[in-house]
């Protein structure tokens, strides 16, 4: 419903529910729930601000999630899209980990480093690792347009850049950011680079 909100961060707060900052935007001040390491990025009170949003709808309330990194809220999207993980845990997984970071463990099955988040433990870990390596992977996106065109990585893969392509495709975004992105880490990788290393270093450039 909310892709995003601009507008002008006026507060925050932390209480025992967690940590909160106050966006306003139009005469209406929204209260976003906010991973730890974004309240601390906050800005000065009444600076001009863009956070990416969720709305979480239940049955006994309605609440928005912010975040200041668009990949934080579509991974943020993905995790509570599995059995088991709602939006408090899928924070604490997003505070605990980069983005790059947590998607490795997922495709490479790791669940013990998933389980080094509060209050993770391995059933869910493996669950996360389960339902969201599916998920990443078997999207079908296409693969065209994504060619290794520098001669210093003739020897990557243009599979393995589809790979990758596909998994961000998966993220939410954009063919022509993906497209740029996966160029650009190509071209700064070692030859015979892997798919998971393509698509941290794609991340890391979509994340500037």
């Amino acid at each position: 419903m909310y892709d995003y909100i601009k507008g002008f961060f006026t507060y925050k707060n932390v209480n025992s529910k967690g940590c909160f900052a106050t966006v306003e935007a139009g005469g209406v001040g929204y209260s976003l729930e906010v991973m730890e390491r974004d309240y601390l990025n906050f800005p000065e009170e009444n600076t001009e601000i863009k956070v990416f949003t969720v709305l979480i709808h239940r049955e006994d309330k309605m609440s928005l999630c912010g975040f200041l990194r668009r990949e934080d809220r579509d991974i943020f999207n993905i995790l509570t899209s599995v059995s088991g993980v709602g939006s408090k845990m899928a924070l604490t997984l997003l505070n605990s980990f980069k983005v790059s970071d947590l998607i490795g463990f997922v495709i490479d099955g790791d669940y013990k480093e998933i389980t080094k988040a509060k209050g993770v433990g391995p059933k869910l870990a493996q669950k996360i690792v389960l339902e969201l390596k599916d998920k990443l992977i078997s999207y079908q996106g296409t693969t065209t347009d994504i060619k290794t065109t520098s001669a210093n990585i003739v020897n990557t893969s243009d599979s393995e850049a589809a790979d990758a392509k596909n998994v961000l495709l998966s993220l939410g975004y954009e063919k022509d950011e993906v497209k740029n992105a996966i160029e650009k880490a190509i071209t700064s990788l070692p030859q015979k680079t892997s798919a998971e290393e393509i698509l941290k270093k794609s991340l890391q450039l979509l994340s500037l």
